[in-house]
């Protein structure tokens, strides 16, 4: 069946972030068949769309993941385990732009461009977005700061299918748009939680 190499979005404003970001790399790690890449350094971000809240912490993963017998349903069973991961980490639904417990989002798999219905257990619990398909490359991480600075920590040089740029070079104009500050480094990956920056 083969393997895939997957880029997750995790991000959270609820709770202890921080903690809680780190315990989901974990639970990432441990999926059935995934194997840790990488894990980028946490960012303190600014909210996006509804700014009365407080900031986020942001970071994204890279797992080595089963293929799955059809790009789509490899696709699909991983977003299903970020789902369950997200209900299991307590996430509340909310409406669009809130504040997030946990949020895991499946950015890139592989070289595919994959747009397909998704199943019940899938959707998003937004109810703007529940009827929407999984679509990846994911639809708006190429203009989001708060995805593009660590997604650049993992994979700078990468162009996502469709992007017509690098992530480097997207990060670059998002930060000049949205100011370097919306996105801060502040911790490194230890391999067991995140230890502050100097």
């Amino acid at each position: 069946m083969g393997r895939v190499r997957a880029y997750v979005g995790l991000g959270a404003n609820v709770g202890s972030p921080a903690e809680t970001l780190a315990a989901a790399v974990h639970a990432l790690a441990a999926l059935p068949g995934a194997r840790l890449r990488g894990v980028s350094r946490l960012y303190a971000t600014d909210p996006v769309g509804v700014v009365d809240q407080p900031e986020f912490r942001n970071a994204v993963v890279a797992l080595d993941v089963p293929a799955g017998p059809t790009p789509e349903r490899g696709a699909v069973a991983l977003l299903l385990a970020l789902k369950g991961l997200e209900r299991a980490f307590g996430r509340q639904p909310r409406a669009r732009w809130g504040p997030r417990e946990v949020d895991l989002d499946l950015l890139l798999f592989g070289r595919h461009v994959i747009d397909v219905a998704r199943p019940p257990e899938g959707r998003s619990d937004d109810p703007a977005k529940a009827s929407m398909p999984l679509v990846v490359p994911h639809v708006e991480a190429r203009n989001r700061l708060f995805v593009l600075a660590p997604l650049a920590d993992l994979a700078p040089g990468l162009a996502p299918p469709g992007w017509g740029e690098t992530v480097r070079t997207a990060r670059d104009r998002r930060a000049a748009a949205e100011g370097a500050s919306a996105a801060r480094p502040i911790g490194s990956w230890t391999g067991e939680g995140w230890a502050p920056l100097d």
